[in-house]
Order: C-alpha cells, then structure tokens, then sequence
C-alpha cells in the first residue's frame, strides 16, 4: 500500500538532505501516517483507515462523515 493519507490525500515531499558541508542529495519527507479505528456512527461499526496525525485532529472538529465527503470516498469499502 502506498503512503497516502485517506482522508486528506498527503503524500510524501521531495526534499534535500544537506550534510555539514552542505552537500546536498536527494530525500523523501513522508507523512506521518498512522492506523486508526475510528467509530463511524451513520454506519454504526467501526472504520479502519490509514491517516495523517493531522487528519486524526480534525476529526476531532469536522468529524467523519464530513472529511469522507470532502474526500469523496465512501466508507462502506473500508
């Protein structure tokens, strides 16, 4: 599986690694993804997805059904 947020759709960065004599080469920053169950109460079962720390904090605020809808996935897959 690759490394992509479900709900937000982060993926990794392309970036530099610079050293101390500032040789630069190339690196990925990959987003901090975790597994997270979380309650889905429309559907009234759990959902296992895999998303961003950032994600899991605006869960807190938006809630499930509405981050689903923006990302335009249906929760009935996962």
């Amino acid at each position: 599986m690759s490394r992509v947020c479900q709900l937000t759709g982060k993926k990794a960065n392309n970036a530099f690694a610079i050293s101390h004599s500032h040789r630069r080469t190339k690196r990925l920053q990959q987003p901090n993804l975790q597994w997270k169950r979380i309650w889905w109460a429309e559907g009234k079962r759990w959902v296992r997805l895999r998303i961003s720390t950032k994600a899991i904090k605006t869960l807190d605020s938006k809630g499930l059904a509405a981050m689903a809808k923006e990302a335009g996935i249906d929760l009935n897959k996962f």
